[in-house]
């Protein structure tokens, strides 16, 4: 004889896991947001350099007298066609890289610093 067949229950939603378990999973939340968090200083600290960099450049180039003033325009120029995508890197910004670098460059206390701190802190 065949047996009748039984419907299953469908389970609707999630089960919500006990108290205990909910504290672990919270856990690893912490955990990826820390990451997160050295992630973009990390990245903050690598942009800093690299604005001090290119700041530095363009003041030795421009002091020199090996550019003038419209050799950045035409840097940025450059720059806006040969990586398209890449921001931050027009004239005004170039610019300010080159003020960031000139006005830490002599404090050699600072320097290392300032290389800390979020780019945005440099600008006030």
């Amino acid at each position: 004889m065949k047996k009748p067949l039984r419907k299953r229950k469908r389970v609707v939603g999630r089960a919500i896991a006990p108290a205990p378990v909910e504290a672990s999973f919270a856990a690893i939340v912490g955990m990826i947001q820390a990451a997160k968090r050295r992630t973009y200083q990390s990245v903050n600290t690598e942009l800093v350099s690299l604005y001090w960099q290119i700041g530095e450049y363009i003041s030795r180039k421009l002091e020199s007298a090996e550019w003038g003033d419209g050799v950045v325009e035409e840097l940025a120029r450059y720059l806006a066609r040969t990586q398209p995508g890449l921001r931050g890197f027009t004239r005004a910004n170039l610019f300010r890289m080159r003020q960031f670098y000139n006005t830490y460059c002599m404090n050699k206390k600072v320097v290392p610093l300032v290389r800390q701190l979020p780019w945005t802190h440099n600008l006030i």
